[in-house]
């Protein structure tokens, strides 16, 4: 008996010691998440306290990578044309595609009205190694005009002869325009930028789809369709070069424009609209 009492006493006394324990405690607020929200209820009170809980997150700045196929739609050049003159005029009048007394001053153009525009369908760059050396190609629309210089110059078909004739025009030109198709490699040396720098170089490969002999005098306009025995397909160096948000391009054709009669080659040169 005296041992169940003694077991007893000192059970009452642990429990006291443990009580006395945790009322040294320091009392624990409940806390409640809910979204972006926090409910925080103090220990002993019956107020709640409500904070919105903000997340920020930061911006991922590393570059996308580069797609190894991408497709540039519409691209627009603007520029001018132009041509080196090599023709013997000698030759060509007595061959029958030059008037007497036509020479290079009166085929001299006027560089300032002889435009060029280009108009693409699409360019598409491939990935050739670690996206700095790409391959790119695509196909559009080279449209040539060339302004004489000589206000007279007239262009007759069937067969092709060019002579001077009596007439002031206000506006004469000879228009060329080329379905073509470009090639070209190209160094790129910022590939994680889409405004970069790089240059490309390459070749490309025209036919010859409209040409016509334009004049305009007093408000009334005069157009002669012909291929005026131009070469049908034309073949040039062609190069771009990429300065962050500016674009320019150039080309100069290795042949003779023209089938027979004169010797000159074609070059273009100005600036290019897209995205790459």
């Amino acid at each position: 008996m005296k041992r169940i009492f003694t077991l007893m006493t000192l059970l009452c006394l642990a429990a006291g010691t443990m009580a006395q324990t945790d009322s040294t405690k320091t009392p624990q607020n409940d806390t409640i998440r809910i979204g972006n929200m926090v409910i925080i209820r103090k220990a002993g009170s019956k107020d709640k306290q409500i904070i919105r809980d903000k997340e920020y997150r930061m911006r991922n700045r590393k570059s996308e990578k580069p797609s190894n196929v991408s497709t540039n739609w519409w691209i627009l050049d603007l520029g001018f044309s132009n041509y080196t003159d090599k023709s013997n005029y000698t030759t060509a009048a007595f061959d029958g595609f030059v008037g007497s007394g036509i020479n290079k001053d009166d085929l001299k153009l006027r560089a300032g009205k002889s435009r060029n525009v280009n108009l693409w369908f699409f360019m598409q760059k491939l990935n050739i190694s670690k996206h700095v050396l790409n391959l790119k190609y695509g196909l559009g629309l080279e449209m040539n005009n060339y302004h004489f210089d000589n206000d007279k110059i007239v262009f007759s078909k069937n067969p092709t002869l060019i002579t001077e004739g009596s007439t002031s025009f206000k506006k004469v030109k000879l228009a060329a325009d080329y379905l073509t198709v470009p090639i070209m490699l190209n160094i790129n040396f910022t590939p994680t930028r889409k405004k970069g720098f790089g240059l490309s170089a390459g070749i490309s490969a025209g036919y010859l789809y409209s040409a016509r002999y334009k004049t305009k005098v007093s408000g009334d306009i005069n157009k002669v369709k012909s291929d005026f025995d131009l070469e049908p397909f034309k073949i040039s160096y062609i190069g771009e070069l990429s300065l962050g948000p500016v674009r320019l391009y150039g080309s100069y054709s290795n042949r003779n424009m023209w089938e027979k009669g004169l010797n000159m080659t074609p070059y273009n040169f100005g600036f290019r609209f897209s995205n790459w």
